[in-house]
């Protein structure tokens, strides 16, 4: 994860991805979508809306489109970051410029059938009033702590989701048992899981 504040700093702290992602960026500028900077990394807008977003991360590069569900991938290279999870994301993963390089024309194609799609107004809702599910090892020990419990609960909707769901999705027991010993104290502070990349 790269902690920045800016593209810039962003593109200055990505070490090895760095070219990868400015020649990603610079296909990007070829268009009409207007850059930000949202959730600790560089973002791309047509009329307020996220179409397009980059990211370095340990083992790839990635361009990630908001409403890739409905990008038809003749070529079958989008991947879904979260199966079961994520509904309209989907990525183009990459390991190194070169590999880039190789697929300009086909990120290009994408990047523009994404605006395409933007235009037209496809894109998923978000589910608003989705219900809120506790995986059990959370429920177990909020159950058994009121302070716990009612500082929990005191967070917005959205931010028990967070909490509850970054429990739900580790796959391993030692994993989840980590995630809880990372939260716990996080709850009792009153600070949510994402609030370090919150815009301040």
């Amino acid at each position: 994860m790269i902690f920045a504040k800016s593209v810039e700093e962003y593109l200055d702290k990505s070490g090895r991805w760095k070219a990868g992602l400015t020649f990603l960026r610079n296909l990007i500028y070829e268009t009409e979508l207007e850059e930000t900077f949202k959730w600790g990394g560089p973002c791309y807008t047509l009329g307020k809306k996220n179409v397009v977003g980059l990211g370095g991360f340990k083992e790839f590069i990635s361009i990630w489109f908001y409403q890739g569900v409905f990008l038809s991938d003749p070529h079958k290279k989008l991947v879904n970051a979260q199966e079961g999870t994520t509904r309209g994301l989907r990525q183009l993963r990459y390991s190194s410029l070169a590999e880039i390089e190789a697929d300009a024309d086909l990120i290009r194609a994408y990047i523009l059938e994404a605006i395409q799609n933007q235009k037209e107004g496809k894109e998923i809702k978000v589910q608003r009033k989705k219900e809120l599910i506790l995986p059990e090892e959370l429920k177990d020990i909020l159950d058994n702590n009121q302070d716990l419990n009612d500082s929990f609960k005191a967070f917005t909707l959205s931010k028990q989701r967070d909490f509850a769901d970054y429990i739900a999705t580790a796959k391993q027991e030692e994993t989840k048992q980590r995630r809880l010993e990372k939260i716990i104290p996080m709850i009792e502070k009153g600070v949510g899981l994402n609030d370090q990349y919150q815009k301040k």
